[in-house]
C-alpha cells in the first residue's frame, strides 16, 4: 500500500509554538525569521498550541495573555493572515479528536523513549499526568490533521516528527493513503543557538531569564545580558564551535542578524576584545526586534482585530481538519456524522 497521502496545491507547512515563557531571538533566527519567507512556497498553518501548555499547570489568566502575546507576536513577525492560516489549537476540536484516534495506533514503548517525556518527568515529579506521556501524539495529530509536508524542526526536535511519521507511516499501511508522511523542514545555517551563560545548551525560553534575549526585552535587558554573557578563556575572537562555544555564539547571532559572513565578522574583532564583540551583538539584537516589538504593541492594543484573525483562522483550518477526519472516520469505522 502507498505510505503517503499527496493533495493537489502547493505543499503544507505546520508550525505549533507553545504559549509558555517568554520567545527567545534563538526562536526568531532558528524559525520567526524565516516564516515569513515560507509563505510563497507553501500554505502555511501557524498555530497557538495551547493544549499543549497545560501538561505543566498554568495560571489561567497568565496563560489567556500568553495566548494573545504569541498571536501577536506571529504577526508582527510579518506573517500576512490572508495568506497564512494563524489560530489556537483549542478552537479546533479535531486536533484532540485526531489525537485520541491515533492513540489507540501508537505504541507504549514508544511514548517511553521520548526524551521530552523523560526530562519534563523529572522537572514536575509533582505532575507525571498522562497528557504529558501522551503530548507527541497530539502533536503528531497537530501536523497529520492538516496533510502537512514540513515542519519547521530544530536540529533537536527531529524525534517529536519522527514518532508523527511512524504513526503515519503505521495508519497508511493499515488503512491506505490517509496521511502525508511530513519531512523535517531544517534550517541550514542559524538552527540552533546557544545558552548565553552555558554555551553547551541550546537557547530556551524555559531557561531563567539571563540565559536568553527575549523578543519582548526592552534594550537596557538585552545589553545587560549580552554583557554578563559568558564568552572563552583568551581574548582572541575567533570562531570555533568546540574550542570557543561561547564567542562563537555571539559572532553566529551577529552574523545572521546583520546578514554578514562569519568571517566577515571575525575580520571585525582583529585586535579587539570580547567587549566589542558583546556590544554589537547587543545592538544587533535591539535594531532587529525594536520594529518587530512595537508592531507587537499594535497588535495587542486592538484585541478585538486580533481575535478576529484567531477566529478567521480557526474557520479555515476546521473546514481543512474536517475533511482528514472524515476520511479517517470511514477508515476506522467510526459512526458518521450524518
Amino acid at each position: 500500500m502507498p505510505e503517503t497521502a499527496r493533495p493537489a496545491g502547493k505543499p503544507v507547512i505546520y508550525s505549533g509554538i507553545q504559549p509558555s515563557g517568554t520567545l527567545t531571538i534563538g526562536n526568531y533566527i532558528g524559525s520567526l525569521s524565516r516564516f515569513k519567507q515560507l509563505e510563497a512556497d507553501f500554505d502555511c498553518l501557524f498555530c497557538v498550541v495551547d493544549m499543549h501548555a497545560i501538561t505543566v499547570r498554568q495560571d489561567p489568566a497568565q496563560l489567556r495573555g500568553k495566548i494573545n502575546e504569541l498571536a501577536a507576536l506571529y504577526l508582527a513577525v510579518g506573517l500576512d493572515p490572508g495568506n497564512t492560516i494563524l489560530y489556537c489549537q483549542s478552537h479546533v476540536p479535531a486536533h484532540a479528536e485526531l489525537a485520541w484516534v491515533l492513540d489507540c495506533f501508537t505504541y507504549m514503548g514508544e511514548l517511553q523513549r521520548m526524551t521530552q517525556f523523560k526530562d519534563k518527568s523529572a522537572r514536575h515529579e509533582d505532575n507525571i499526568n498522562a497528557g504529558l506521556f501522551t503530548y507527541p501524539v497530539l502533536m503528531a495529530a497537530d501536523i497529520l490533521l492538516y496533510q502537512t509536508s514540513a515542519v519547521p524542526v530544530g536540529a533537536d526536535q527531529k524525534q517529536h516528527l519522527e514518532i508523527a511519521r511512524d504513526i503515519a507511516i503505521r495508519f497508511n499501511n493499515i488503512y491506505g493513503n490517509v496521511f502525508v508522511v511530513p519531512e523535517p523542514y531544517i534550517p541550514k545555517i542559524g538552527a540552533k543557538i546557544l545558552s548565553l551563560q552555558d554555551p553547551s545548551r541550546k537557547m530556551s525560553k524555559s531557561d531563567p531569564e539571563d540565559t536568553f534575549i527575549g523578543m519582548l526585552d526592552p534594550p537596557e535587558v538585552i545589553r545587560r545580558k549580552m554583557k554578563r554573557a559568558v564568552t572563552d578563556s583568551g581574548a582572541e575572537v575567533r570562531f570555533d564551535p568546540d574550542g570557543k562555544p561561547g564567542v562563537s555564539n555571539l559572532i553566529t547571532m551577529l552574523s545572521i542578524l546583520t546578514g554578514r559572513t562569519i568571517a566577515s565578522v571575525e575580520g571585525d574583532y582583529v585586535g579587539k576584545g570580547y567587549g566589542a564583540l558583546k556590544a554589537d551583538a547587543a545592538e544587533a539584537c535591539v535594531e532587529t526586534l525594536a520594529p518587530i516589538q512595537a508592531e507587537h504593541r499594535r497588535w495587542l492594543a486592538d484585541l478585538t482585530e486580533l481575535n478576529r484573525v484567531l477566529k478567521d483562522g480557526a474557520d479555515r483550518a476546521s473546514r481543512i481538519a474536517a475533511r482528514t477526519m472524515g476520511k479517517v472516520r470511514r477508515k476506522v469505522g467510526l459512526a458518521p456524522l450524518n
